[in-house]
């Protein structure tokens, strides 16, 4: 079985139908038997994805006029991210991509081609394309560009390349059976090397990834996977014995498990996610954890179909977003947001949060929290929201990871090697 054939099929439903790239690796993969070959494949489609704009200008560079068939057009972005950032050799690069071909044997002289000039010209073609505008040469959407550099100008370039960097793996240490300094030392007696994350005091940044079932005790709940952006969540609730808890938009559960393993005496937890087939997920998690959750399926901002009229004492909304903080793990973010898909994401947040708030007693505390680093989401979100809802107090975060905004807090892509995320926490009178 070719990987290229197999990568350039994942890469076709993405770029065709507009499917998540996880999704379709999800449905792919298992049906590769060599590991070699999954991650291979997985290797290529996060690669040409993370660089899909930068590769289509290379290919412009190598045509006379555009490649109008998207599967062979594909097997060429294939091709030339093997030349350019594999460690592939150049003919096996060449040929097995040229071989990937099925029955359009029209293409393969096509293919052939392209690759084989790009191999004799690689530096004068990639200092073209690095001559480009800032949107060619870091590979991103001109309209993203266009509000990352309007939004964060001095650090719009830190930013983008961020989001082409590979992100660590980040593992969460349970508390119920390690310290992070006792799990690292448990770590370091499997070759397994990491460092303490310098503001969450749960999370330990490995140096190389690792397969999730070869970290000691992952089976038995000792440690998660999850990013030190994300980890900050649940330190921001304030929690307390006793307290009943709301997860909103919980799948696939990281910070509800997280809420319970940092205070065993809540009340009660709640996990609410509109995706019964996510909410799964959750299920899994706390499985795993041997830990325990209210799960329900419902929409957040219509809390009249799923909700018994209990209020709660804390709220996390972890609110749907563009997730543009998060496009190193997930770079197909890059293809499958559009600049429309802004205006509707923020009504429903708004929809949610509104709706969210009369569910939270006198005296309670909600956490607004996005993956997100466009104003529009964050920011000015709650600034608005807080115009609106005269009971509504923002509390000062003062920590010292990411930068203070007019409300809440920002961490942008990259800024201690963490994930893109915003935070504001929220009282009520």
């Amino acid at each position: 079985m070719n990987s290229r054939y197999i990568a350039a099929k994942a890469l076709y439903k993405v770029l065709k139908e507009s499917v998540s790239l996880t999704s379709v690796l999800d449905e792919l993969l298992p049906a590769v038997e060599s590991k070699k070959d999954r991650a291979f494949i997985q290797a290529l489609c996060f690669g040409v994805m993370r660089w899909y704009f930068y590769l289509d200008a290379l290919l412009g560079l190598l045509t006379r006029k555009p490649i109008k068939d998207l599967e062979i057009k594909i097997l060429a972005l294939i091709g030339l991210y093997q030349i350019r950032s594999m460690r592939v050799k150049p003919h096996a690069a060449v040929s097995e991509t040229v071989s990937a071909v099925r029955k359009k044997s029209w293409a393969r002289p096509l293919l052939n081609g392209i690759l084989r000039t790009y191999l004799r010209g690689q530096e004068d073609f990639d200092g073209q394309v690095n001559e480009s505008d800032l949107s060619t040469r870091e590979a991103h959407p001109a309209w993203l560009v266009h509000l990352v550099v309007e939004q964060w100008p001095e650090q719009a370039l830190s930013v983008l390349q961020a989001n082409n960097r590979q992100p660590p793996m980040v593992i969460r240490v349970n508390p119920k059976h390690y310290t992070r300094v006792e799990y690292l030392d448990v770590l370091a007696g499997q070759s397994i090397s990491a460092v303490l994350s310098p503001h969450c005091p749960s999370a330990l940044i490995l140096d190389q990834p690792v397969v999730v079932e070869y970290l000691p005790g992952f089976s038995e709940g000792c440690a998660s996977v999850q990013d030190s952006a994300a980890q900050l969540a649940a330190t921001l609730l304030a929690l307390q014995p006793g307290q009943r808890v709301l997860d909103i938009c919980a799948a696939p559960g990281g910070k509800t498990t997280h809420i319970l393993e940092m205070e065993p005496a809540l009340g009660s937890v709640v996990a609410l996610d509109i995706d019964a087939h996510r909410l799964s997920r959750v299920k899994e998690n706390l499985v795993r954890l041997a830990l325990d959750a209210v799960l329900l399926v419902g929409d957040a901002s219509r809390p009249e179909d799923w909700w018994d009229g209990v209020l709660f004492d804390r709220i996390l909304l972890d609110a749907p977003c563009s997730a543009t903080g998060v496009v190193r793990r997930h770079p197909d973010i890059k293809w499958l947001r559009q600049p429309e898909d802004l205006d509707a994401i923020v009504l429903v947040q708004q929809e949610i949060l509104r709706a969210s708030w009369a569910l939270l007693r006198p005296g309670g505390r909600l956490v607004y929290a996005t993956c997100s680093i466009l104003q529009q989401e964050n920011e000015r979100q709650v600034m608005q929201f807080l115009e609106y809802q005269q009971d509504a107090v923002s509390v000062t975060i003062d920590v010292a990871w990411g930068q203070e905004r007019p409300c809440g807090r920002q961490i942008l892509t990259g800024s201690d090697d963490m994930d893109g995320f915003y935070y504001a926490v929220i009282e009520k009178r």
